[in-house]
């Protein structure tokens, strides 16, 4: 009987991703560009979110959007509509964002220029948290209609991120959901996530949300 051939090929299935999205990284220190990844189920009010998030940013920075979905240019018509440089990104079927496309969106939007970029990455909570897209931060979006639980079906999008923000907390008078719980969870996945409660549609929590992420960028760009 032949030998059995054995290969060590040695190299991860994310090794490729991974250098670009260091490359990425290394670009945007170099040209003090901070860029936020912004992930969420869809209707968790990522784009709402943004909106008024980058209305608190805009007088002190240079912000642009990169919207990344199947199909569709209504997000980047809602960020263009509101006076926000943006592109919008068809990922050809893939369910998520990776740092290969990122480079691309990024070659082709010309960002250079830019203080600060937010990738809102396809609807959904598997494929984003597993790809790396060169991001200074990772920002997860629930929203209380979802319920308390998803860290603990979805643990791995709540590993990766740095921020998880709680939106829709003016619907609390109409779902069943445990705020310490929640939290609970969150840590239990990621002891250093910061967690901040806020409306998209009041506006209510987003003071504490800005000041945060005016100081990831400030340590960013520095």
């Amino acid at each position: 009987m032949a030998d059995l051939k054995v290969i060590n090929v040695n190299i991860g299935v994310y090794d490729k991703n991974n250098r670009v999205a260091d490359e990425i990284r290394t670009r945007n220190r170099i040209n003090k560009t901070f860029l936020a990844n912004i992930m969420a189920s869809p209707g968790a009010g990522k784009t709402s979110v943004l909106l008024k998030t980058i209305e608190a940013l805009k007088p002190d920075y240079r912000i642009g959007v990169m919207e990344a979905d199947i199909d569709a240019t209504v997000d980047a018509e809602k960020m263009q509509a509101a006076g926000v440089r943006s592109i919008q990104v068809h990922t050809g079927g893939e369910c998520a964002m990776n740092a290969n496309m990122t480079k691309e969106a990024l070659d082709e939007f010309k960002a250079d220029d830019l203080d600060v970029i937010f990738l809102e990455n396809v609807g959904n909570l598997v494929c984003p948290a597993e790809e790396d897209v060169g991001s200074a931060v990772n920002i997860e979006i629930l929203s209380i209609p979802e319920g308390d639980d998803k860290p603990l079906k979805y643990p791995l999008m709540f590993e990766v991120c740095q921020c998880v923000l709680i939106n829709k907390i003016d619907t609390r008078a109409y779902f069943s959901f445990d705020d310490e719980a929640v939290v609970r969870r969150i840590h239990r996945c990621n002891p250093m996530a910061e967690v901040f409660f806020l409306s998209a549609k009041t506006g209510e929590g987003f003071d504490e949300w800005i000041a945060w992420l005016r100081e990831m960028i400030e340590k960013h760009n520095a």
